[in-house]
């Protein structure tokens, strides 16, 4: 019997191929209820934002005990706008507290309606040269410096989350710029974030090629010098 019907999942010999290209047009997951032995799973599914609001709200009670909230992360939530918009909006409405986590890569405009709504900002920072930052995230960097002026600017809680990947984000010319950045935009709080191969599996299983093959864990030792480096700089 065919399976997929969008004939993504093929066998050949025994073996056992998938076409992701296909699979993500894929609206149902007849291959998920046929496999015997439950090795597949769905990954991820459409929610609109009343649903989702009644999965955060169950949790209430926990959050007003605990002090914590609700964290919009990615991916990146500034991808949806709208729906970011919605969710913020019934959050607040709920009294949740509200945290997102983002890369910065949004309109000025988009930015300033989100602002009233979250109560933290976590914002990516990775590298400041130009060309390094095209180089390795492919999008310009100005318009996240530009956005991280406006926001620490306007809102009083925002945090720097910092990547540390080897030979490429931890140069002392990076941690330098960092360091510029944040003084400039009267920023103290960073968050070191070592860089680590846990995701790489995904990458496979999603027929995806991963871009830093072979790069090493991030050392413990290297960890602790970049952070008595900001702490040398009043930052940490």
């Amino acid at each position: 019997m065919q399976v997929c019907p969008l004939q993504a999942v093929t066998s050949l010999s025994g073996m056992i191929f998938r076409d992701f290209n296909k699979c993500r047009d894929c609206t149902g997951k007849p291959c998920i209820e046929a496999c015997p032995s439950d090795a597949l799973s769905l990954a991820g599914f459409d929610m609109e934002s009343a649903q989702l609001m009644e999965t955060i709200a169950r949790d209430i009670p926990f959050y007003r005990n605990s002090g914590g909230g609700v964290t919009f992360s990615g991916g990146e939530p500034f991808y949806q706008p709208e729906f970011l918009m919605e969710m913020l909006k019934r959050c607040k409405e709920s009294g949740i507290h509200t945290a997102i986590e983002t890369c910065g890569w949004t309109t000025e405009s988009v930015l300033r309606e989100v602002i009233p709504l979250t109560d933290l900002f976590l914002f990516d920072l990775k590298i400041i040269n130009p060309d390094m930052h095209l180089r390795y995230t492919g999008m310009p960097v100005d318009r996240i410096l530009d956005n991280l002026s406006v926001l620490a600017a306007l809102h009083p809680h925002v945090v720097i989350r910092f990547p540390l990947v080897p030979g490429i984000t931890d140069t002392p010319e990076n941690l330098d710029d960092i360091i510029r950045i944040m003084k400039l935009n009267r920023l103290t709080r960073i968050d070191l974030e070592p860089y680590h191969t846990l995701g790489t599996d995904k990458y496979e299983e999603h027929g995806m090629s991963y871009a830093l093959p072979g790069l090493p864990l991030y050392e413990t030792g290297r960890v602790e010098e970049i952070r008595a480096y900001f702490e040398a700089h009043n930052l940490g």
